[in-house]
């Protein structure tokens, strides 16, 4: 009896060139742009190994730390982590708060701002982000109060210019002035900056306290001719507030800022560093950090880049 014959091999199957380029597409627009930097507080249920590896997973080139948790881990801890991963430290926030009206306060918050130098300068971080500090109990006093940041920093600017820090004053909304920051706009904020050699210290304008201002066009001109942009931050404005308001700060297209014009008009004002997501907003922190980290990188891609 002959043989029987081989059976036929079943055809390959076609490859699917449509699906796999989909599934690349997805990829690449799952991936940060090239300019997105992620602050720290944004994700704030992640401890600092997660954020490295997630920011690295998904290519994220910058981020921006935060004194308190990198304190928490280790200060040369963080710096050998996230450089090890090849991240870039945009912004360490914060400095600041040097409105005391005492000499006892003023030397502390002194202190502590130089502290805070030496942390930057270790992390390798762009910029030393500076929140100006409010008005002390019962004084009414805003003009003194921005004369006494002016003391401090006459003090400040030399000591970070020595460790290779810059620091950026940022000003914040008009509703945080009687307790975090007496510095309301960004022409405020260059009054006081431009005191001060450029290299030394620097604006930072942040989409969520500044986008208000019919000033803003003017004071980003006068920001970039001065080599002044030392940081841009965005975030949303949705109403209504929370109470106590700090954390009110909206995902990206959830509000009223128009975050594309708000950055073309820092780069029509010369700045071409990165642009950090910083978003105050306990339903993020309550989700999976992943899930926010793609959620913002798709929300910046729509309405920021």
């Amino acid at each position: 009896m002959s043989p029987s014959p081989a059976p036929t091999p079943a055809p390959a199957p076609a490859h699917d060139h449509d699906q796999d380029q989909g599934q690349a597409q997805a990829q690449a627009s799952a991936r940060a742009p090239a300019r997105f930097s992620l602050n720290q507080e944004t994700i704030r249920q992640w401890s600092l190994p997660e954020l490295v590896a997630g920011c690295t997973a998904a290519g994220v080139g910058a981020v921006g730390l935060w004194r308190d948790p990198v304190r928490g881990f280790g200060v040369r801890e963080t710096a050998k982590l996230v450089g090890g991963a090849g991240l870039r430290v945009s912004s360490l926030c914060r400095g600041g708060f040097f409105t005391a009206a005492d000499p006892a306060g003023q030397a502390e918050a002194l202190e502590d701002n130089r502290r805070a130098v030496e942390e930057a300068a270790e992390l390798g971080a762009d910029t030393l982000v500076l929140v100006s500090g409010g008005l002390p109990a019962g004084d009414r006093d805003l003009v003194g109060a921005r004369g006494r940041i002016a003391d401090v920093l006459g003090e400040l600017a030399p000591w970070a210019s020595a460790h290779g820090v810059r620091l950026g004053i940022e000003p914040l909304h008009p509703m945080f002035a009687s307790d975090r920051c007496v510095v309301s706009t960004l022409g405020q904020a260059l009054d006081l900056a431009e005191q001060f050699p450029a290299d030394q210290v620097g604006v930072v304008a942040d989409a969520y306290h500044v986008w208000w201002d019919e000033r803003l066009p003017a004071d980003l001109r006068r920001a970039g001719e001065g080599g002044r942009i030392v940081s841009v931050q965005v975030a949303d404005w949705v109403t209504p507030l929370p109470e106590g308001v700090l954390l009110g700060r909206g995902q990206l297209g959830d509000g009223s800022i128009d975050l594309r014009g708000f950055i073309e008009l820092a780069d029509g004002a010369g700045y071409r560093g990165p642009v950090e997501v910083e978003i105050f907003q306990p339903g993020l922190w309550a989700r999976d950090g992943e899930e926010v980290l793609r959620e913002v990188i798709e929300r910046y891609r729509a309405h920021v880049e």
